[in-house]
């Protein structure tokens, strides 16, 4: 079958489609044909390398959520699974390819109306934007910012805040056009990528959530009212700067609370029990999904290439 991996890390012409072994689903694990796989963000940090210091190596099969029909069980699987239409996650490789593997905790049947692209826009990142907020402790009436609010974590967090009754939602865009985009979705104010808006724009926020990191991250600290809670769900934009902890500590008096957020840390229960609320409220137009673009599975390369450039608003998706 056909599959992605990393041959060279950094660039993304150093992705390569390959053939390799159809995988045999190990006792707990399912095999699925895929129909949809999401390209996400932590795709790229992977294949940039940014990740060697925690095993990942070159000849790495990228692809961490896939929608499709299940075709084969492993042992102690229940053989009803065979031909239902599921979203998975497979960890943090395997997605890429046209079939793939996933503990069987870790797929979650899909409602009829929901297609295999919205799943994998919103499977992953609905969760990370829902338990983002819940860390972060907010409560109607506060001034939320999302920072990096054009990828699908991003676009998910503005509608939960928003619908859970946030004063103001603010968000970081690189453009009007995305502004006026994110708006529609819920947001009240656009800020530039510094964190500069209109005059109209909240002085501070109650919560911030953070998708991009990296060397900007400290001026988002600046922003948080007393008793404000940053908490940073990605590193898109790289790893902020090592002594980012100084600017909490010269706000001592401010009460600031600055956390790091992975899914990993949910249980895996109230993960799928979320998933399905929201895979329900997609299905039914309550939560909308935000598909970028539709590539074949062998036009990795220019999908990532568009997530470097920052074009992507939403997710892309490969098929097979």
């Amino acid at each position: 079958m056909k599959a992605v991996v990393i041959r060279t890390f950094g660039a993304p012409e150093g992705l390569e489609v390959v053939d390799v072994p159809v995988p045999v689903p190990a006792p707990g694990q399912v095999r699925i044909v895929t129909e949809a796989i999401g390209v996400g963000g932590v795709d790229a940090v992977i294949r940039r390398g940014a990740l060697a210091a925690y095993g990942f190596r070159e000849g790495h099969l990228l692809g961490s959520e896939v929608a499709g029909r299940v075709a084969a069980v492993g042992e102690g699987v229940d053989v009803s699974w065979v031909g239902r239409r599921v979203w998975a996650f497979t960890g943090l490789s395997g997605g890429y390819a046209e079939q793939a593997v996933a503990a069987v905790e870790d797929v979650l049947a899909l409602p009829d109306d929901l297609t295999a692209a919205d799943a994998v826009t919103l499977g992953g990142s609905g969760v990370v934007a829902h338990f983002a907020l819940d860390r972060a402790r907010f409560t109607p009436g506060e001034t939320v910012l999302v920072r990096g609010a054009a990828g699908s974590i991003g676009i998910t967090a503005v509608q939960l805040a928003a619908g859970g009754g946030a004063s103001a939602v603010a968000v970081t865009s690189s453009s009007a056009e995305r502004g006026a985009r994110l708006r529609d979705l819920g947001a009240t104010h656009v800020l530039d990528r510094s964190g500069k808006g209109g005059p109209d724009a909240p002085a501070g926020f109650d919560v911030v959530i953070d998708v991009v990191g990296g060397p900007q991250l400290p001026l988002f600290l600046d922003k948080l009212n007393p008793n404000g809670r940053y908490v940073a769900v990605g590193v898109v934009g790289g790893q902020p700067p090592a002594d980012f902890g100084t600017r909490l500590m010269n706000a001592f008096r401010k009460s600031l609370s600055f956390a790091t957020f992975s899914s990993d840390t949910v249980p895996g229960p109230d993960r799928q029990a979320v998933r399905s609320s929201q895979f329900a409220d997609a299905a039914h137009g309550d939560l909308r999904t935000v598909v970028h673009e539709v590539l074949p599975l062998d036009q990795a390369v220019p999908a990532h290439r568009e997530m470097d450039a920052g074009k992507v608003f939403g997710r892309i998706v490969l098929v097979p």
